[in-house]
Order: C-alpha cells, then sequence, then structure tokens
C-alpha cells in the first residue's frame, strides 16, 4: 500500500504539470474552436527560452516566466493576427480545416528551426531545487513537482479571476460561447482570439518554468507532452478549464499507479483504454457540457 501510495503522490505532481499544459490549449480550443497542434512546440519555445536565459543571464527558471510569458504572448498573438485570423475571415466555416493543418505547419517549422540551430542534444539545467526531496507521512515528495502543483492551482485561480471578473476576460467567454452574439454586442472577436491565442501561448512559459528544473529539454520534448494534453482536454471536457486541471491530475494518477505493476508501455495502453471507457459513458468529458 504505500508504494501505491507513493505512485499517486507522484502522479498527482506529475499530473498538474499536465493540467497546466492543457490549461492553456483549453483557451485556444473553448475560445475558437480550433485545435492547436502548435502547443506543444509553444511549450519547447518556452523551455529553451527559460534554458538560455539560465545559461547566459542566470535567472532562475522560476523567475523567467516575468521574461518568457509576455514574449510567448506577444509571438502567439502575432501568429494569431498575421496567419489565424486571415484564415478565419475568409472561411465561412467556425472551424476551418485549414486552421488545424496552420498550426500543424507552424508546429513543423518552429521545431525544424530550434532542431537547425539548437540540435538534437538534449539539454539539462540544474537548480538549488532539482533533486530536493522531503517528506510527508513517509511519502516522499519531489520539490520541482510541488512547484508545478502550486504553479497549476495558482494559474487556474488567476485564470478564473481573469474570465469571471474582468470585461476582457467575460469578452472572451462571450465570443468562446456565441461569435456571432458577441459581434452584434461590439466585440471585436479577432482581437479576442489573439488575446486567447496569446494567453495560450503565455502559459508555455509558465509551464515551461516548472518543467526545466526536473526535465530535459530538446527540439521534440514539446511533442511528448502534446499527445497527454489533448487526452486531457477531451477527458475533461472540452473548453472547460476545470475540466482541464482535473483530467491532468487523473491521467497522472492513472499513470503513476498503472507503472507500479507494468512496463511504461503498457500503462499508455492502460490509459487510453481508461479514456475510452470514460468517453463511452461521458461523451462531453468529465466536466464537459454537451453542445447543440
Amino acid at each position: 500500500m504505500r508504494g501505491l501510495a507513493q505512485a499517486v503522490t507522484s502522479g498527482l505532481l506529475i499530473g498538474a504539470v499536465y493540467g497546466l499544459i492543457a490549461l492553456g490549449l483549453n483557451i485556444v480550443f473553448g475560445t475558437m474552436r480550433v485545435v492547436n497542434f502548435a502547443q506543444g512546440t509553444l511549450l519547447m519555445a518556452g523551455m529553451f527560452m527559460t534554458y538560455w536565459l539560465w545559461e547566459l543571464g542566470g535567472v532562475h527558471p522560476y523567475i523567467s516566466p516575468l521574461v518568457t510569458a509576455p514574449l510567448l504572448f506577444g509571438l502567439g498573438f502575432a501568429v494569431q493576427h498575421l496567419f489565424v485570423s486571415p484564415l478565419l475571415a475568409r472561411e465561412r466555416a467556425r472551424e476551418p480545416m485549414s486552421v488545424l493543418l496552420l498550426t500543424l505547419g507552424l508546429a513543423l517549422v518552429l521545431e525544424n528551426v530550434a532542431l537547425l540551430f539548437f540540435s538534437a542534444d538534449f539539454k539539462t539545467v540544474t537548480t538549488d531545487v532539482s533533486m530536493q526531496t522531503f517528506k510527508i507521512a513517509g511519502l516522499i515528495v519531489s520539490v520541482p513537482r510541488l512547484v508545478g502543483l502550486g504553479a497549476m492551482v495558482a494559474t487556474s485561480l488567476v485564470l478564473y479571476l481573469f474570465f469571471m471578473h474582468t470585461d476582457l476576460g467575460r469578452a472572451v467567454r462571450a465570443t468562446g460561447q456565441d461569435r456571432e452574439v458577441a459581434r452584434l454586442m461590439g466585440i471585436n472577436d479577432f482581437r479576442i482570439y489573439g488575446v486567447a491565442y496569446g494567453l495560450s501561448a503565455a502559459m508555455m512559459g509558465i509551464a515551461a518554468a516548472v518543467l526545466v528544473p526536473f526535465f530535459y529539454i530538446h527540439p521534440g520534448v514539446g511533442t511528448s507532452f502534446l499527445l497527454k494534453a489533448f487526452v486531457i482536454v477531451v477527458l475533461g471536457g472540452l473548453g472547460s478549464m476545470p475540466g482541464a486541471a482535473l483530467g491532468g491530475l487523473l491521467v497522472g494518477v492513472i499513470e503513476g499507479a498503472v507503472a507500479l505493476w507494468v512496463q511504461a508501455a503498457v500503462a499508455q495502453i492502460v490509459l487510453f483504454a481508461v479514456f475510452v471507457a470514460i468517453l463511452f459513458v461521458r461523451p462531453a468529458g468529465l466536466l464537459g457540457v454537451e453542445r447543440r
């Protein structure tokens, strides 16, 4: 039982990081109804930014979001304004396939640019907290992963306050609920899309900061998290912020608990089996609402 409790604890902590990444993915889908295949690549960009800030300037990864989050917000806003918005304006469909293909192409371009400049070698950052642990009731808790849990909780709270208690946040919610009605109310939907895309990208700066102290960095690192983020978003409920956080924790616990008895590859099979089973019972996800 002690081993299972330890696996669940570790799973909750890494699941919080998964949930943080999925929150960013969910903002874009919840607002634009567009699947952003570039989300993992933005995470990779944030991790490289964090690495070079540490390597060249001695900036601690936990402080780096003060620099990386605004830069990634600007990158996300620019991508939306220059590439995504023209496609949305041209297409009549609410969810044009061309935008999906654009984000996939953007992901491939950014990943290969990183490969060209930084090579495929793995890079790591060792800080004063990278290997720190402590015990609670006999369970070993990793300090960097605990920071990830705190970052997910704090980010979720800030997002809740932003979406519920600011005019811009309400405009983002209104645009996500009904684009045409939002336009009639005087909301510039393309500007709102830029804000949503920028927020989603900025969150990858926060996720990168909590990942870098204990995870390797290379051009393909975002891909390893992207599939899990999609699973979490669908599992928790498309467009549901609490669902993304809950889904991340659930995926982490399943991974950690199953890996006690089987190999990691088999644990992934079990994870997807549980994912399919839950969707049979709740097609809209755990906290999702079916749309008509």
